[in-house]
């Protein structure tokens, strides 16, 4: 019989933690597969990791790894990948904004040969307008601007293969962006789609800032277009500051030069300024990354793991 395993990562999630996993166990019943479920503790200050303990004892099916410190999101999702040894994996948050009963429609299009399915929001309820409109308008800038096609509306909610989590184990760069890691690996992929739902307890981890390094480290780690547009940007500066000189010279040759001329020089002066400093922080968004691969730092380190209880 197959197996499949789900992956879990939490942070703080004890508020919703038992009723996800009532959800999910409901699902996995249902499921002509052997199933199990790993949960990642990301360094949660909350009860998550006793009861994640307490959720092994009641089902035999439950596992988990609990990392020594919170290192993020990426990174708890690649420690439980790593650690699958299963036909395939599905990775759901445990907010219950993914439903789990979508599950078993992913695992009919992983029958179908598919390796990788995602499955893609046509909804969001219980967020702001403000964060629809920069969650759209990031996975459209990331469609224009990457060479690797990143589905739009899309979270971390999907099935891989076990090919697709072979491929993905080869992949250890530091700075992770696993939404760009999922599809640059290639393999037949497709969309299911469906209604994205509230969170149904505990607060969000994601404030603006963290999704703002999320974006950051999305661009940086699938496109150099931030270097390309620095570089026209110079460009369109320095033939700026040419026509300027051209016009000053122009006009001290055939009328004269008094001692005038400050509040448009400052004005060069800064927009020159700026336009350097720009290009400098975008260079060492890229330098920076590079520094933290070069150190070749482990992503995570485990503290406690607890394996499931049934099966091989």
């Amino acid at each position: 019989m197959p197996r499949l395993t789900i992956v879990v990562p939490a942070y703080n999630e004890a508020a919703v933690l038992e009723t996800f996993h009532a959800r999910l166990a409901l699902v996995l019943d249902g499921l002509p597969l052997d199933c199990d479920v790993l949960y990642v503790d990301d360094g949660s200050s909350d009860a998550t990791w006793p009861l994640i303990e307490e959720l092994a004892k009641r089902d035999p099916r439950t596992g988990g790894l609990k990392l020594s410190r919170n290192f993020g999101k990426e990174a708890a999702l690649t420690a439980g990948l790593d650690h699958v040894d299963a036909d395939a994996a599905v990775v759901i948050d445990a907010d219950l904004q993914d439903p789990p009963e979508l599950i078993p429609a992913l695992i009919e299009r992983w029958h179908e040969g598919f390796d990788v399915v995602y499955a893609t929001r046509t909804a969001r309820d219980g967020e702001t307008g403000f964060k629809k409109l920069t969650s759209a308008l990031f996975y459209r800038s990331m469609e224009r601007v990457s060479d690797t096609r990143v589905p739009r509306d899309t979270g971390d909610f999907r099935l891989l293969s076990r090919r697709a989590l072979d491929a993905l184990h080869q992949l250890r760069e530091r700075q992770r962006f696993m939404k760009g890691l999922f599809t640059w690996i290639g393999y037949r992929q497709t969309a299911v789609y469906y209604l994205r739902e509230p969170r149904q307890a505990g607060a969000t981890k994601w404030n603006y800032w963290r999704l703002l390094q999320l974006a950051i480290e999305g661009f940086t780690s699938f496109s150099t277009a931030p270097l390309r547009l620095a570089t026209w940007i110079g460009v369109m500066a320095s033939m700026l500051a040419f026509v300027y000189g051209i016009w000053v010279f122009g006009k001290a040759l055939l009328f004269g030069e008094q001692v005038h001329g400050y509040p448009s020089l400052m004005v060069v002066i800064l927009f020159m300024g700026g336009v350097q400093m720009l290009a400098l922080g975008v260079i060492g968004e890229y330098l920076g990354r590079n520094y933290a691969e070069s150190k070749q730092r482990p992503l995570y380190f485990i503290e406690e793991k607890r394996t499931r209880r049934t099966g091989s």
